[in-house]
């Protein structure tokens, strides 16, 4: 994902204040401001006079674009620059950063080669979107198709350690994390939206399953949910298949009552079935296709949840291609 830098030039205090509240990865402020501003937040803090700004009009200007790249210079494309161009030279460079002035411009910048350039930079004009387009950029994430199971099997199996995740974000009805038993097939369980009679509504929290299990994470990852620490990113998926991402700010790993949740879902190649297990209690809720929560202690067999199909095959989290089976 690329970095997000703010040009606050001329230094105007109250951009540069809103920029950090939105949460950008950093500012460029002219010479004289820099030590003022990087007083104000942990966050990286560039010289404008020591950037090399570069206006991409011929073939001669991408060559010294690289050169100066490849000299260890920190380049910036002004505006105006085309894809086709910055394609080559992130071909042979990582640490390329291109001006922006809307949201349209950012994703274009954050998408070319599938990976994005290093960082972009906000144009002063683009303050007025800038909350925007952090939430977009930093916080959205791709659309995840979900489909709609059938449990097959509700069953309890004993004693087992269970992770609670709770994240720094307030969830709403229909959010939740995706996890399963195999990263091929995980379940939306829902976070702690819903009030009852004996215990309040926690929405920042998904307890989300026992410590073997898979969860999904940014950028088409997995862990085990025992892995979790506070600091660590997960992705948080929507019942509509739009996801976003929470940083997790405490996990709880307790020993409680488990169930067994088994489910399947027809495809034009035949049934494939998932499990996951999951708390054994009526705050614990999976999810069905309308973001209505539903409790594991009232699911039957036939009741119909949202789960998501993925191919098998991970390393450390990361997919590749293998013949794994997963039972």
């Amino acid at each position: 994902m690329a970095k997000i830098f703010y040009q606050s030039v001329p230094f105007v205090h109250e951009n540069v204040t809103l920029a950090l509240e939105s949460g950008v990865d950093g500012i460029i402020v002219e010479r004289e401001y820099v030590e003022n501003v990087a007083q104000l937040s942990r966050i990286q803090v560039l010289c404008y006079e020591d950037l090399e700004l570069v206006k991409l009009h011929s073939k001669e200007d991408e060559l010294k674009c690289l050169d100066l790249l490849n000299h260890g210079k920190q380049v910036v494309l002004e505006e105006g620059w085309e894809v086709i161009p910055v394609e080559n030279l992130l071909a042979q460079s990582d640490n390329l950063l291109v001006q922006a002035k809307n949201l349209k411009e950012v994703q274009l910048a954050q998408g070319i080669l599938e990976r994005g350039v290093y960082g972009v930079v906000l144009t002063p004009e683009a303050i007025c979107e800038i909350k925007p387009i952090i939430a977009q950029c930093k916080i959205s994430q791709k659309i995840m198709s979900l489909q709609e199971a059938t449990v097959t099997k509700v069953q309890q199996v004993g004693l087992g350690h269970r992770v609670c995740v709770d994240t720094l974000s307030l969830l709403h009805k229909g959010q939740g994390m995706l996890v399963g038993n195999s990263s091929a097939f995980t379940f939306l369980v829902h976070a702690e939206t819903e009030h009852n009679a004996y215990v309040a509504a926690r929405p920042f929290r998904v307890n989300a399953g026992a410590v073997h299990a898979y969860t999904q994470l940014p950028q088409d990852k997995t862990c085990y949910l025992g892995e979790l620490t506070a600091g660590r990113e997960v992705l948080i998926a929507n019942y509509d298949g739009s996801t976003s991402i929470a940083t997790v700010g405490r996990v709880k790993i307790e020993v409680r009552p488990m169930l067994l949740i088994e489910a399947k879902i027809d495809t034009p190649d035949g049934a494939i079935s998932g499990s996951v297990f999951l708390q054994n209690a009526e705050t614990i809720r999976v999810t069905d296709h309308k973001g209505t929560p539903l409790s594991v202690v009232k699911l039957d067999v036939g009741s119909k949840v949202l789960c998501h199909l993925d191919a098998a095959g991970r390393h450390f989290g990361m997919r590749i291609q293998e013949d794994i089976q997963e039972n």
